[in-house]
């Protein structure tokens, strides 16, 4: 695994926000830069109950490089949800932020091991 290439998850963020030690002392180890989905971080955003939050949330991300999304990496999805949405439920989120890490060859940190450990060469992080 290259260090510096690891993506997190919605779920990994969410846990750092909500201050689980454990989550953050294994951020912590990893190498920077880390990089968040650009799904992952709407994700976040649109749960914001208010302003006030919205502010906290977008400094937050603003820790991590946030990769957008381009052609390869709605064409990678697409195919993903193609063969993935009815045998393994993949939704679009995941299939987006697969897409992501698999399109800049990047390394998935994710509690949900679940949501993405069938789709080939998406290497997930051990915990």
């Amino acid at each position: 695994m290259a260090l510096g290439n690891i993506v997190l998850d919605t779920n990994v963020l969410i846990k750092i926000l909500k201050n689980n030690q454990q989550t953050i002392k294994h951020v912590e180890s990893l190498s920077p830069p880390l990089f968040v989905s650009v799904i992952s971080a709407m994700e976040l955003i649109y749960g914001a109950l208010n302003k006030q939050e919205l502010k906290k949330l977008q400094q937050f991300l603003s820790l991590f490089k946030i990769i957008q999304l381009n052609e390869k990496t709605s064409q990678q999805a697409f195919s993903l949800i193609a063969k993935y949405a009815k045998s393994h439920t993949l939704d679009i989120p995941d299939a987006l932020i697969a897409a992501s890490c698999l399109e800049s060859n990047k390394t998935l940190f994710t509690y949900n091991r679940k949501d993405f450990r069938f789709i080939p060469k998406l290497t997930l992080l051990d915990e």
